[in-house]
């Protein structure tokens, strides 16, 4: 269905007959679309209301621009409007990688409109690259690191032009095989479908790139996915004040190679690879650590580690991901 408020057209995934119910929100994550839930949202308990949103620019939702310089905060106030014009009072809330930071933003925004939270292998509250530390301390104060010009240039142009091949490990579906899941799916064409629904551009993904005299060379700039991710613009570390604290759930896969300690998407542990050259020494984002320790602030939360599973537990580990999900949901 397409929902309609001030801010944008919102198209909202769900599930036949499923119309009453405790409403679960499901957001995804960065380049994929309100489809990565399809099966999820299928086998989630009857007493539950199934909503999966597109984001803005991805998937069928409108294509209005991202202001960065408000972190994620474009994204979660749509989410607001969104359960506002539904008449939904109290929401369970899933966020997937970027998802994850959204509905963290949500929450401490809004506490009060939030049932429960899940987050499944979220970004760091401290945003993607350029700090240190569990404490998430910034490696230089402009946020040298992060941002859209960090993003493959051959990846973006494949993902612009429709690229369904696997001719290139920077194709959209080697990307999928490489880095989204540890071992095959079923339905890969499917998941690749929606990822081909990301607006590619400055206002879009990745953002507009800026470049940096300091190593590795970029910078944070104000539009756009990469950049609202970025840690001057998004930074979620007094989680522990808000009132109240739903419950948390935090499901993550051992061997995620997108959101890690040791990210392969971090320029400055791809730096201590050599992979990017020129390293000063700069030390990886710890991004599981960062979680872990802003969650141990805030204190009611479980987390749950899934073995032989990369950045997609609701993928790959299905069964597994279903259980905890509707055990937590029936425990809040």
């Amino acid at each position: 269905m397409k929902v309609t408020t001030p801010r944008l057209t919102q198209h909202v995934l769900t599930v036949a007959g499923r119309e009453t119910g405790e409403p679960v929100l499901f957001v995804h994550g960065n380049v994929s679309s309100s489809a990565f839930w399809r099966d999820t949202m299928a086998a989630l308990p009857g007493a539950y209301r199934p909503l999966a949103v597109d984001l803005r620019g991805f998937g069928e939702s409108d294509a209005e621009p991202v202001d960065a310089t408000r972190g994620l905060r474009d994204w979660s106030d749509d989410l607001i409007e969104l359960i506002d014009r539904l008449r939904l009072e109290r929401v369970h809330l899933v966020g997937w990688s970027m998802g994850g930071g959204i509905v963290l933003q949500l929450l401490r925004d809004r506490p009060a409109m939030v049932g429960s939270v899940t987050l499944v292998n979220p970004v760091s509250p401290y945003g993607f690259g350029g700090t240190e530390g569990a404490d998430g301390r910034l490696t230089h104060p402009d946020g040298t690191g992060a941002g859209a010009g960090g993003a493959n240039p051959d990846f973006v142009s494949r993902l612009k032009a429709g690229d369904i091949s696997d001719e290139s490990p920077t194709s959209p579906r080697s990307v999928f095989r490489a880095t989204y899941v540890k071992n095959p799916v079923p339905d890969e064409d499917f998941y690749l479908r929606s990822m081909l629904t990301t607006r590619v551009g400055d206002a879009h993904y990745p953002g507009d790139p800026i470049g940096s005299a300091t190593w590795p060379g970029v910078a944070p700039g104000k539009h756009g996915v990469l950049n609202a991710l970025a840690p001057t613009h998004f930074r979620i570390d007094d989680l522990h004040e808000i009132d109240p604290k739903p419950p948390i759930l935090w499901i993550r896969g051992a061997d995620d190679v997108i959101v890690s300690d040791t990210s392969l998407f971090d320029l400055a542990h791809l730096g201590a690879l050599g992979v990017v050259p020129g390293s000063p020494g700069t030390t990886a984002q710890p991004m599981v650590t960062q979680t872990r320790a802003v969650l141990d602030r805030y204190g009611r939360y479980r987390e749950a580690v899934l073995d032989e599973c990369g950045h997609s537990p609701h993928l790959e580990r299905p069964a597994d991901f279903q259980r905890l999900l509707a055990d937590h949901l029936a425990e809040s």
